[in-house]
């Protein structure tokens, strides 16, 4: 193979999905994940059993995603794994098998920033899809993140806000917990929305300096508007589930896009990039295409199968980094907290 030619397996075990993809160069020959749906009864992830579900499914992730791609394990050039942040037990499922292969092939070790990952995903060769110009700002919105980052090139990134309590994706899901809709409930409030009444209700903005965010203020004043008005009614929630999920909604967008007018503002670059899971929420999307016609702005939106948790993600970063030779030790350790 030619330098620039060179297949790379991916792994992606940061919280409670198991994903493994297989890229050429910059283009997804597969993309697999496997859902842990146990973790629903419980409302929320259960780090124990989401390292458990791990164990189980990073073999038949991985058969899949090289079968999907037609490569085999001979023909790969490097193995790619994110290293963090993310829940401890299943960053060391994913790295320890990554380590593995890699010693076994003789392959480099390639591990990377899962939040990088998620804004890196734009450059996945994807017919249909531009990618950016250096440099951009990119909102990484998810479940456990809510970030707005400068990037100056592949591994030159600033982080210039983010939250100082709650993700924005948490704020939907907890919303969605004191609407009585079961875990995960970000996206079922998106689907009530879209036959609800966004100005039906008004919910506060938190007043937060600078690009910093904060969505705990929001997330206890849905709770009170709840209990006041059931106490008054006993089903207003099942009467008026679309308006307040329309309402929240529209809420948590307006929070999400006058920091990013902000950001745009003060730095003065109008290309604009969203990732992370809630970039899959129809609002969201809609308000960025908003700004690519109202306010000029470049847009750029990712295919919806690289917005959620995923190793093609993973792949496409670690591509960078195979041009550059940046390879990681298998000494190196996973990290549940890591830095830009």
């Amino acid at each position: 193979m030619q330098p620039e030619d060179f297949y790379i397996l991916a792994i992606e075990s940061s919280c409670d999905d198991t994903a493994a993809a297989v890229l050429h160069n910059d283009k997804v020959l597969s993309n697999v994940v496997a859902n842990q749906s146990i973790h629903a009864e419980f409302g929320g992830v259960v780090p124990e059993l989401a390292s458990r579900a791990h164990q189980q499914n990073i073999v038949p992730a991985v058969t899949a995603a090289l079968q999907r791609a037609n490569v085999t394990k001979e023909q790969l050039s490097a193995i790619a794994y994110t290293q963090g942040p993310g829940l401890m037990g299943s960053l060391l499922v994913g790295s320890s098998f990554a380590k593995s292969m890699a010693m076994a092939l003789d392959i480099p070790l390639i591990g990377i920033n899962h939040m990088q990952g998620h804004i890196l995903a734009h450059f996945i060769d994807e017919p249909g899809f531009d990618k950016p110009e250096f440099p951009f700002l990119a909102l990484t919105i998810s479940g456990g993140h809510t970030q707005i980052v400068r990037v100056d090139a592949p591994f030159k990134m600033e982080l210039i806000g983010q939250t100082t309590d709650d993700a924005v994706g948490e704020a939907f899901d907890k919303t969605a917990k004191i609407l009585g809709l079961p875990y995960p409930g970000g996206p079922l409030v998106d689907k009530y929305a879209a036959s609800g009444n966004p100005d039906a209700y008004s919910f506060p903005k938190p007043k937060v300096p600078g690009l910093d965010f904060s969505f705990s203020g929001l997330k206890t004043s849905i709770l009170y508007f709840i209990q006041k008005n059931r106490q008054i009614d006993a089903d207003f929630t099942d009467k008026h589930m679309a308006d307040i999920c329309a309402s929240v909604q529209k809420t948590i967008v307006d929070i999400l896009m006058d920091k990013t007018k902000l950001a745009v503002a003060q730095t003065g670059i109008e290309r604009v990039a969203i990732g992370g899971g809630v970039s899959a929420n129809s609002g969201i999307r809609k308000a960025m295409e908003d700004a690519h016609k109202n306010l000029g702005w470049k847009t750029f939106i990712p295919k919806f199968e690289y917005t959620t948790d995923n190793a093609a993600m993973i792949g496409i970063s670690a591509y960078f980094k195979y041009l550059d030779g940046d390879f990681t030790s298998v000494t190196e350790t996973s990290k549940a907290r890591i830095e830009f």
